[in-house]
């Protein structure tokens, strides 16, 4: 049996003060977070939402040290503009509050002191990259050098931005400090480790079995962790820019970002309500709910957890509907690249249409998979769903009762079966909504919602009101009575998901009543009840406003590939021999199909000359298998067979690399015989 909780502590994952919010951050996790919680408040709940910037770590003071500023000026300067654009944007947080806090400093101080005297740390003395000049430690960002996969330039310790490989700082070719440029060495440090293995038994049994209800994406990412085996994690880093570690001996250390950053939840949920706060962290009736990224999955279902578990008096989280990422336009968003759409430009230039995108952001929620945001599409939704039929049925249900009725709530009179049908499909939608909101499916309930509207639209469509005011105002009067009791429905409902709209609509029928209990019902709207005056809900959005975001992103696409492409650096010489042990050859391709259930696999039948052979090639993103089919191309003849999929690949297709990243087939400009070597 589902076990009843009194209130509910909702958080959204804390972005990071070293740059603006953009629709990905919005998709992935605060306009979920923000659905959910005015689901909770409509219902009358008791609820409280948390959030706030996270404003330690290592990209900060890169950042500061690029702008010749301090790492304090940054967090400021992105952290008001971002709590700012939330605010604007309709996100309802009881605090949006940030990780400097002098609350926040001390909670973390105190709870990192409390797991060190339970003896809940180990320490270990490892080798790290030290930069003799600057006088420091690196951490892994201030570290660049060659990537040993893709070898480009300025690879990080951590990760290489060109072929998006993890790295370790030890991995890099050629590394050097990002501060001085010198060449860093190794030196002995000592750290404070949460040991993660220590709490993998019950961990394994807290999530997979008594949490197999968390969404797909969530169970299946802890599970590969768990199976992996979980390894002690650090705590603390060498670094002057955080919070200090409160322990003698560990000047120059600071808590690492990720063991202080989930503790601002808590930190901020105090700053609000300094004496209560820890009814919403302790109580056994109070349920904790994380909203984050899946980048975020293992710090807030495996290490927030062990923290918590550690320090033994705090509740675990029961849910954490993590999202997966949303593209732009085909492309993976990028704030480097400044490849996004960003909050704060968005408001500037949609003045007043927070809801579309709202709406949009949701219809194309990546709930489960991947998904892609594109301004068509958006335009698409706005005018053919938001206007078309949503603010359609509006305008038409209010004008038309201001046309004949003076903008007062008609007298029903006797209904017919087609009136009948049309409210009991409104009397279910509390409890389908309900069932979808319950388990976040906030892209399914949004478009439940929106079906009602197409019920109404449909129901004013068929019963013709403006004709039959010649000859029945009676039955006129019915209709538009139903009209509008669908109408005020359509307020609670579409409240989570479009909270401006909803007020303007509640505004426009003058409502009183306004509570989730209310869902359902078809007496929301008394007879005779004076309506406010009839305003568009939604407008049309042109192509010229679509065509200029278009344009904004391809001078960006343009830009990136002016100012980032630099041919690969030549790897190291061989020996000519080395050279003739490839046999390269030219075949025809007979065949060409993409392989089942995967996106970039392509399987080729190709001639070369002496019989046919199988290939497979992962180029499946940048072409269609007919365009190959005839086609000649260069392989490698002679490299050793391998599996792929449960097919057997007997070569290996040449392709080049552009510098946005796709991929061109190496073709011969002439036509040659099947099976002739390329020398």
């Amino acid at each position: 049996m589902e076990k009843k909780f009194k209130r509910t502590t909702v958080t959204s994952a804390l972005p990071y003060a070293n740059g603006p919010v953009h629709i990905g951050h919005l998709a992935g996790v605060y306009v979920p977070a923000d659905i959910y919680v005015r689901y909770l408040k409509l219902k009358n709940e008791e609820v409280l939402f948390i959030g706030g910037s996270d404003e330690h770590g290592v990209p900060i003071t890169i950042r500061a040290k690029k702008e010749g500023v301090t790492p304090q000026d940054i967090v400021n300067r992105y952290h008001t503009l971002i709590k700012d654009s939330f605010e604007e944007f309709g996100i309802s947080f009881d605090i949006y509050s940030r990780t400097t806090s002098e609350t926040h400093h001390k909670l973390a101080s105190d709870f990192f002191r409390t797991l060190y005297d339970k003896g809940a740390f180990i320490e270990k003395s490892s080798e790290q990259y030290y930069d003799d000049e600057a006088g420091q430690f690196l951490a892994d960002r201030y570290i660049t050098g060659e990537c040993p996969h893709c070898h480009s330039e300025g690879a990080y310790g951590d990760q290489c931005e060109k072929c998006g490989t993890s790295l370790s700082p030890t991995d890099l070719i050629n590394p050097k400090s990002a501060i001085s440029g010198s060449v860093p060495v190794m030196k002995e440090t000592k750290h404070w480790y949460l040991p993660l293995d220590q709490h993998e038994e019950w961990l394994r049994k807290w999530i997979l079995e008594d949490h197999k209800e968390w969404r797909p994406n969530v169970y299946g990412q802890c599970k590969s962790w768990l199976d992996m085996g979980l390894q002690p994690r650090a705590v603390s880093r060498d670094l002057d820019w955080g919070i200090p570690v409160p322990v003698e001996g560990a000047e120059g250390k600071v808590l690492y970002v990720w063991f202080d950053a989930p503790l601002g939840y808590v930190s901020n949920t105090k700053e609000l309500l300094p004496d209560t706060w820890e009814t919403w962290w302790k109580d056994p009736e109070s349920r904790l709910i994380h909203f984050i990224g899946k980048d975020n999955i293992v710090f807030h279902c495996i290490v927030f957890p062990a923290m918590l578990k550690a320090e033994e008096s705090y509740i675990l989280p029961e849910n954490v509907p993590s999202n997966e990422f949303l593209n732009l336009e085909g492309d993976k968003i990028s704030t480097s690249r400044n490849w996004a759409v960003w909050l704060h430009e968005y408001l500037e230039e949609f003045p007043g249409k927070q809801d579309v995108l709202r709406y949009v952001l949701t219809a194309n929620a990546p709930e489960t998979k991947d998904n892609d945001f594109t301004w068509k599409d958006f335009q698409a939704r706005n005018n053919s769903e938001l206007v078309a039929i949503y603010g359609n049925f509006v305008n038409r249900s209010l004008v038309l009762t201001a046309k004949y009725f003076d903008s007062k709530v008609p007298q029903a009179g006797e209904l017919t079966e087609y009136d009948k049908e049309v409210l009991a499909e409104f009397a279910q939608i509390k409890s389908e909504l309900e069932q979808l909101l319950d388990n976040f499916k906030f892209r399914d309930a949004q478009k439940e919602a929106m079906n009602l509207a197409r019920i109404g639209n449909k129901y004013l469509a068929d019963t013709e009101p403006w004709k039959l005011a010649k000859t029945d105002m009676e039955r006129v009067g019915t209709i538009l009575n139903i009209s509008l009791q669908l109408v005020a429905n359509l307020a609670i409902a579409f409240e989570p998901f479009l909270p401006f709209s909803s007020q303007k609509l509640r505004d426009m029928l003058n409502m009183d009543t306004f509570e989730w209990n209310s869902l359902g019902r078809t007496d929301l709207l008394q007879a005779g009840h004076q309506l406010g005056k009839p305003e568009l809900l939604f407008e049309k959005i042109e192509d010229p406003v679509i065509e200029e975001q278009i344009q904004k992103l391809l001078a960006t696409k343009k830009e990136n590939e002016e100012n980032n492409y630099k041919a690969n650096p030549v790897r190291e010489n061989i020996e000519f021999d080395d050279f003739l042990k490839l046999d390269i050859r030219v075949g025809t391709v007979l065949e060409c199909l993409k392989v089942p259930k995967t996106d970039k696999l392509l399987q080729f039948k190709i001639e070369d000359g002496l019989e046919t052979r199988t290939i497979v090639s992962g180029i499946a993103g940048y072409y269609q298998p007919e365009e190959l089919v005839g086609k000649q191309v260069c392989f490698i003849a002679n490299l050793a067979p391998r599996k792929l999929r449960g097919i057997v690949s007997e070569g290996m297709i040449l392709s080049a690399e552009n510098n946005d990243g796709t991929l061109s087939v190496i073709m011969p400009q002439k036509e040659v015989k099947p099976g002739n070597e390329v020398k």
